[in-house]
């Protein structure tokens, strides 16, 4: 399929169902969070999914690649990173099954009826403003710092467009896994399965992976961790075999 591809963009193969992406490398490339995030994550055919603060449209794709979803939508605030998604879409013929929106996730209930998604996904930005230094790269900085929305603006829209019952998917940092449990509480989204992501057995995870159910009774499961690589460059057998790599 002919799909333009801009000056400095580039294809990547997903190593899913022969899917591709477009990044650009100068802007932003989706990272192994995201790709964990579909991993831990779980949908049905039938399911209506939304990624909020979507990026290059990397957890539709996959999500589409794995559980064949009813239809899923992406949703990114930056126009020129949702267009580069869009194209993304385009170029592996999912237009019928998938969407990109640009738009604010803070308004996302603007977009959107109430309780209309089966499934949410999440890999919202980790820093809060005084945490580490914001990088001057505009799209980066909206990536990883809370520049244009809070946590609390995310369980907010989740919670409010989730079907009751409906499952929360997200991917965090485990320094701020206190508030994220209190926030997701106070939202009605209950926290029920959680695993911790170590770089390495001997290091302190570096990740957090959470599942939550809008109105779920309280009782949260606590996966074994996962590791993702045995020695530097190789994965774990783990790695390889759920995420293909």
């Amino acid at each position: 399929m002919a799909v333009r591809i801009r000056e400095n963009e580039r294809v990547d193969e997903l190593q899913r169902n022969g899917y591709r992406i477009i990044q650009d490398p100068d802007k932003f490339c989706f990272g192994m969070d995201a790709v964990l995030l579909t991993g831990f994550a779980h949908a049905k055919s039938g399911d209506r999914l939304l990624d909020l603060g979507t990026g290059t449209g990397i957890i539709p794709i996959l999500m589409e690649a794995k559980y064949r979803c009813a239809h899923l939508t992406g949703m990114e605030i930056q126009a020129d990173i949702a267009d580069m998604a869009a194209r993304s879409v385009e170029l592996n013929g999912l237009s019928d099954k998938i969407d990109i929106i640009v738009g604010d996730l803070r308004e996302a209930d603007r977009f959107f009826q109430s309780a209309s998604f089966d499934c949410i996904t999440c890999n919202p930005p980790y820093m809060i403003g005084k945490h580490g230094i914001i990088n001057p790269d505009a799209p980066r900085a909206i990536a990883r710092h809370e520049i244009l929305c809070t946590f609390a603006d995310v369980a907010g829209q989740a919670a409010g467009l989730l079907k009751p019952g409906g499952h929360f998917f997200l991917v965090h940092r485990p320094f701020r896994l206190a508030e994220i449990i209190t926030t997701l509480a106070g939202h009605k989204l209950e926290p029920k399965r959680m695993q911790l992501v170590y770089p390495y057995a001997d290091r302190e995870p570096n990740m957090v992976l959470l599942e939550a159910v809008r109105g779920g009774r309280s009782r949260m499961t606590v996966e074994k961790p996962l590791i993702i690589f045995q020695k530097p460059g190789v994965y774990t057998p783990e790695i390889r075999e759920v995420y293909g790599y």
